[in-house]
C-alpha cells in the first residue's frame, strides 16, 4: 500500500496524536486504580500503540489485495475508529473544562481572590461512555467479519421485457459478481455458496468480474469449486477492473501481460465462457436473443478497456443483455448511445461491505459515488442490476450489505 512520503508522515502524525490524547484519558479511568496495577495498564497501552505504528509501517511496504493485508488494515482501522469515536466524549469533556476553566477564572478575578492552582477534573462518566463507544466499532466490525464474510443471500427478481421472445419467456438467469478469490479464508463456506447457487438450477449464469484481487493464481485453489457452475445455457463472464493486475508492481510488462493471458485461461479451465468486446446469441429453439460482454469501463479514474462498439457491432436479436462490470458505464455510455440494449448486469461497488437494508429500503456510503449502487434500476424500458458481489475486498467481512447471488426470471408479460 503505497503513499508518498509527505503524505505517510503526515498519517503517522494524526494517528501518534490520537495515541497520546487517547492514552491521557486513559489516566482518569486508572486514577481509582491502585499505583502497580495502573502503571501495567499503562505499559500495555503504550505497548499496544507502538504495535499499531508497526502494522502502519508495515502495510506502507505490503502488497494491498491479500488475505493478511485485509485483517491487518481491519485491526488497524477498528483499532483507531474505537478511539476517535470514544475521544469524541473525551473532547466534550475538555470543553467542559475549559469553560468551567474561563468562568471559574472570570470569577476570581472579580472576587480579587487568589488562583488556587487547583485544575478542574475530567468527567469519570464520560470517560466511561467515552470507552463504552469505542467498543462499538470494535463490535460491529468483528460482528461483520465473523457472520457476515458469507453470509450468502439469494436474491430473486421478475424481470419484465416486452421484446422477450416467447421461447424465452421464464427462463432463469442467475448473477453472481466481484469474486475476489484473493480475500477468502474460508474454503467450506465459499463452497457453499456455490452449491446454493447450483440448488437454483438457473438455464444460464452470467459472471460479472473481479474474479480475483491482483494476480491471477489467487483463483487457483478455488478452480474445483468455481468448475461447479454450470447451466445448460452456459455460463458467460467478463473482466473487472481488478482482473488485468493494474493494482501491483510487476517485475516487467511481459509479466503483467502474462498474468492476464493466465486469466483468460482460467475462465476457460472453469468452463466459463469469457467475453472480451464481443457478442454471442443464446438461441432456445427457433428464438434468440443477443449477449454482449465488454472489457472493464469504468468513469473517473477507473481504467477504460472495454470497448461497446466493438462488443454491440453484428449483435443480433429481439432483446440485448450487456455484462460490464462498473455500473458507471450505464450512465456514460450505455443509455446514450445504445437504445436497443435492453438490460445490463454490473458489480462492482460491493455496496461498500457497509450499509442497512430493512424491507425496500437501502442505504450505504456507496450511494455518494454511484448513483446505481445495489438492486435494480429502470428508466424507460431500460434495466440496470447492479450485484453486490460473492466475496469482499480490504475489510475482511461485511455490515449489512450481504453477498449476493442473483436469480433473474425473464418475463414478456407486464409484472
Amino acid at each position: 500500500m503505497k503513499f508518498n512520503g509527505f503524505s505517510f508522515i503526515l498519517i503517522v502524525l494524526f494517528l501518534s496524536w490520537i495515541e497520546l490524547y487517547a492514552y491521557q484519558a486513559t489516566k482518569t479511568l486508572l486514577k481509582n486504580v491502585k499505583a502497580n496495577r495502573a502503571k501495567w495498564i499503562n505499559r500495555v497501552y503504550l505497548l499496544q500503540a507502538v504495535v499499531m505504528m508497526t502494522l502502519v509501517v508495515y502495510l506502507r511496504l505490503s502488497q494491498a489485495g491479500t488475505i493478511s493485508f485485509s485483517f491487518i488494515i481491519s485491526i488497524i482501522f477498528m483499532s483507531y475508529a474505537a478511539k476517535l469515536l470514544g475521544l469524541v466524549f473525551v473532547f466534550i469533556d475538555d470543553m467542559r473544562r475549559a469553560i468551567a476553566l474561563f468562568f471559574a477564572g472570570r470569577k476570581k478575578r472579580k472576587d480579587r481572590k487568589i488562583a488556587s492552582g487547583k485544575k478542574i477534573p475530567r468527567s469519570e462518566f464520560l470517560a466511561k461512555t467515552a470507552v463504552a463507544a469505542a467498543t462499538l466499532p470494535v463490535v460491529t466490525m468483528s460482528f461483520g467479519i465473523v457472520s457476515g464474510a458469507y453470509d450468502y443471500r439469494v436474491r430473486r427478481k421478475k424481470l419484465y421485457l416486452p421484446n422477450l421472445p416467447s421461447g424465452f419467456n421464464g427462463i432463469k438467469m442467475a448473477q453472481l459478481s466481484d469474486i475476489h478469490s484473493g480475500s477468502f479464508f474460508d474454503k467450506k463456506a465459499v463452497e457453499g455458496g456455490v452449491n446454493l447457487l447450483m440448488a437454483e438450477k438457473p438455464d444460464v449464469v452470467f459472471f460479472t468480474g473481479d474474479l480475483v484481487n491482483n494476480q491471477t493464481k489467487e483463483v487457483n485453489e478455488y478452480f474445483d469449486i468455481f468448475s461447479k457452475v454450470k447451466a445448460d445455457l452456459g455460463v458467460y463472464s467478463t473482466l473487472g477492473n481488478h482482473d488485468y493486475g493494474d493494482y501491483m508492481h510487476w517485475t516487467s510488462a511481459q509479466a503483467k501481460q502474462q498474468n492476464l493471458q493466465n486469466m483468460i485461461l482460467a475462465h476457460e479451465k472453469m468452463g466459463w465462457n469469457l467475453m472480451m468486446n464481443e457478442n454471442k446469441s443464446l438461441k432456445i429453439g427457433g428464438d434468440q436473443i443477443s449477449l454482449i460482454g465488454v472489457e472493464n469501463w469504468g468513469a473517473g479514474r477507473f481504467a477504460k478497456y472495454g470497448d461497446l462498439n466493438l462488443a454491440h457491432k453484428n449483435s443480433e436479436g429481439d432483446v440485448k443483455i450487456l455484462l460490464s462490470h462498473d455500473p458507471s458505464h450505464w450512465d456514460a455510455q450505455v443509455r446514450p448511445n445504445f437504445n436497443d440494449i435492453d438490460l445490463m448486469f454490473a458489480g462492482h461497488t460491493h455496496g461498500m461491505q457497509l450499509g442497512v437494508e430493512i424491507g425496500n429500503f437501502r442505504w450505504s456510503p456507496s450511494k455518494w459515488m454511484y448513483p446505481q449502487w445495489a438492486d435494480l434500476y429502470t428508466e424507460g424500458k431500460h434495466h440496470l442490476y447492479v450485484n453486490r458481489g460473492f466475496g469482499f475486498l480490504g475489510f475482511p467481512g461485511r455490515i449489512g450489505i450481504l453477498p449476493e447471488i442473483t436469480i433473474f426470471e425473464l418475463t414478456n408479460r407486464p409484472v
